[in-house]
């Protein structure tokens, strides 16, 4: 089971990686889509600032390296 720091974190992940993936959006609303983008990116960036001491050091890892794929199946394999 997940803490609700890892939740938080997946959710924000997923969220920041499916904009990322919307093509459709960027092709047809490039601002749009760039608004939404910096907007994700600002909700994943509080998360992580947020992280408790205790969060897995492989986790750590690969958001600071910006892995975000990685993070998120590290999350969701937990």
């Amino acid at each position: 089971m997940l803490a609700p720091y890892e939740i938080a974190l997946r959710d924000a992940l997923a969220n920041r990686l499916a904009i990322v993936a919307d093509h459709a959006l960027r092709d047809s609303d490039p601002g749009g889509h760039l608004e939404k983008l910096k907007s994700a990116a600002a909700e994943l960036d509080n998360v992580i600032a947020h992280l408790p001491p205790t969060c897995d050091p492989q986790l750590r890892h690969f958001l600071r390296q910006q892995s975000y794929t990685k993070a998120l199946a590290f999350l969701t394999a937990a």
